[in-house]
């Protein structure tokens, strides 16, 4: 398990630690697209992607909305032994800058948030 490096220095802002990170899919054969949140340290599935969010941290209102994620996802395909294809920071707003490369499967990261409390109904 890698240890998240810190952010790089040019990209700092005030980041603050959140509990989930929303992250975006996309099956390329099947064209299917989802969104799914994950929990930080939580190990998720998507296809033969094994994805765990190490930290997810998102600047405060007053500052230019970026959120940043530390991601490692290993790729576990049945017939063949399981094989780290990403560990790095994904930036909201660049998904591009570091990026999954796989021939099957895109992840991004769409937002990071704090977990909603259950909902509760406020009545009259």
């Amino acid at each position: 398990m890698s240890e998240p490096t810190p952010i790089a220095p040019d990209q700092q802002q005030t980041f603050v630690a959140q509990e989930q990170a929303v992250l975006r899919t996309l099956d390329k054969v099947t064209a299917r697209t989802g969104t799914m949140t994950v929990d930080i340290d939580q190990t998720v599935s998507f296809g033969t992607l094994m994805i765990t969010v190490r930290t997810c941290r998102k600047t405060p209102p007053e500052e230019e909305p970026e959120s940043a994620a530390f991601i490692e996802i290993m790729d576990a395909p049945p017939e063949r032994e399981a094989r780290e294809v990403f560990s790095g920071w994904m930036f909201a707003s660049s998904p591009a800058l570091s990026a999954l490369e796989h021939p099957i499967y895109d992840v991004w990261l769409g937002d990071c948030k704090m977990a909603s409390s259950a909902s509760s109904v406020v009545g009259d």
